[in-house]
Formats: structure tokens, sequence, C-alpha cells
């Protein structure tokens, strides 16, 4: 199967009151292992791209490994998205690279210069059959060069207005989740009823969660035990991603969790076995423990097995 854009994802996933995952790739063992989940799990998937991982890998070896991936379960739909595309110029690049939906994050500008730029990126796009995700409100937290110190819930009217000017597929929203792996001082809480309204004045549109990963705490511990320094790392809990889910959620974004299963287990390998230095050898089960948390997070967050 050819990569697809997701809009015919959405609107089952919609229907069905599941979400899609959206995993940020950096890697081929990265990519294998969510290709190896979505695969057994029988799901559609999203691979995120994002300027830093464009920056690493390039875009060109990164969507070659997509195509091997492809080859190897063709009946897998997976789509490849730039996450949190910071200018124009990035999303036309990716758009004629062969993604099939980007993102333009004008969320940092003043409300007038975001539907400027996400209404040009929709002009460019549109016509080539991309997916345009925008995003509306702020998300306190770090992750790559998505910064910011204030957290600003989306406003629902401010919404039905970006969505109706822009003509932009899907809308990522801020109701209380933050980048990276420090996301709640206190308890963990979610503006569901926020949620509800936007999705109410917005009916059977897709919208978007950044900032959702739930940062297991037995990565977190095995991280910090073979030389880690993780401490107080805390993430959205799993049960309120699975009822954003039910509430007109379609995307979920994932991304620390992929980080911390990765690192967690390759310092326990080479803390364990001190003699090795064969990268095959750490990489390994580093890559197993991605696909055993993509398809944790498949089943139990997503609620998208047997979907595909």
């Amino acid at each position: 199967m050819p990569l697809v854009g997701p809009k015919e994802m959405f609107a089952n996933a919609y229907q069905g009151q599941y979400a899609i995952g959206a995993f940020n790739v950096n890697n081929m063992e990265i990519i294998q292992g969510i290709m190896q989940a979505a695969s057994e799990e029988k799901s559609p998937v999203i691979l995120q791209v994002s300027a830093g991982a464009r920056k690493y890998a390039g875009q060109r070896y990164i969507m070659k490994l997509v195509e091997a991936a492809l080859a190897d379960d063709p009946s897998v739909p997976v789509c490849v998205h730039l996450d949190h595309g910071p200018s124009f110029e990035m999303c036309r690049d990716c758009i004629d690279g062969g993604f099939t939906s980007v993102m333009i994050d004008g969320s940092h500008l003043p409300y007038e210069e975001n539907v400027a730029i996400t209404r040009k990126v929709v002009e460019y796009a549109h016509p080539k059959n991309v997916w345009v995700e925008a995003e509306l409100g702020k998300l306190a937290g770090v992750e790559e060069h998505v910064s910011s110190a204030e957290h600003v819930y989306t406003d629902p009217d401010q919404a039905v207005d970006f969505v109706k000017r822009t003509e932009c597929d899907s809308l990522a929203i801020a109701i209380g989740t933050s980048h990276g792996a420090y996301k709640f001082k206190g308890d963990a809480k979610l503006d569901f009823a926020r949620l509800e309204t936007i999705s109410s004045k917005l009916p059977n549109y897709p919208l978007v969660l950044h900032g959702a990963s739930s940062v297991p705490q037995e990565f977190v511990e095995l991280c910090n035990k073979y030389g880690g320094q993780v401490g107080g790392a805390k993430g959205v809990p799993e049960d309120m991603l699975r009822k954003a889910a039910r509430m007109g959620v379609c995307k979920i974004n994932v991304d620390t969790d992929i980080r911390l299963a990765l690192t967690a287990s390759i310092r326990q390998f080479m803390t364990e076995h001190p003699e090795q230095f064969d990268p095959r050898s750490y990489l390994s089960p580093a890559r197993e423990a991605v696909k055993k948390m993509v398809q944790r997070k498949i089943r139990d967050v997503m609620g998208s097995s047997g979907k595909a």
C-alpha cells in the first residue's frame, strides 16, 4: 500500500471513537519498532517527522526507510506527517518530498498571523492532496525547537473562526497537555469541558492532542536505575487520553515515551554488558522496547487495534 493521507483514518476514528497514534521517528530502529507494532496490532499509524528529525537523519533517508517499511507489510495504512512545521518553506519542502500530511505551527504568532500562514500552507497543500494540521493555543514545556513558558488554552469560538478562515483539515488544541517529560507538578488534569465544547462547535472535525506522552514510570525508573537522571518526569494518564479519543480527538502524538523506552533499554544493556561495543547488540533490544511500548499505546490509549 502506498502512503496515504489521514482523511479516511480520521473519519473512521471519529465515528469509532478511537484515535490514531502519531509516533515521532528519528532513525531506522524507531521506524522498525513502530511499524512492527502497527503490523502486529493491525492498526493504521502516523509516522511523524519533526524539524529536528529532518536535520538529524535527512528527509530523503527517512522517506527511504519508510518506503522499506511499507514493503514489509503493505496492509498497514501509513501516513507521513511533518510535526510542528515552523515555516511555510519547510511545509512546502515536505509536501514536495512526498509527505502526505503537514503541520504548520503558528501558535506562537499573533492570531491574524497564525491565520495567514496557515492559509498559505493550505493553499499550497490542498491542490496536491496533502492534509494540513494547524495549532491554536499554546502548550507549555519544551520539545526540540518548540518551547513555551506559558499555557494558553484554546478558545472554542476562536477555533471555529480559525478553521473557517484557514480551511485547515485538523486542529491541535490546548486543553492541559504539555511538551516534554515534565507535564504536571501536581495531579494531572485535562479540561474535558473545553474539549467537549470545541468538539460540539466543530462537529465531525478531527482534533489533535500534542504533548500527550504518558511518561510510563517503569521506563523512568529503568533509565534512572542505570545511570539516568530523569527525576520528577510525569505524563498524561493513559485513561485520560483514551477518554479524549472518545470526544473528537482523532490523533494523539507520542514522542517522549519512545525516547524513554529506547534510552532505558540501551542504558540497561550497556551496564549489564560492558564488554559489548557492537551497536546491533544494544539497538536490537532497544527496537523491541519501542515496539512493545507502541503496541501498548495502540491497544490501551488509541484503541486502534484491528482498524487497519
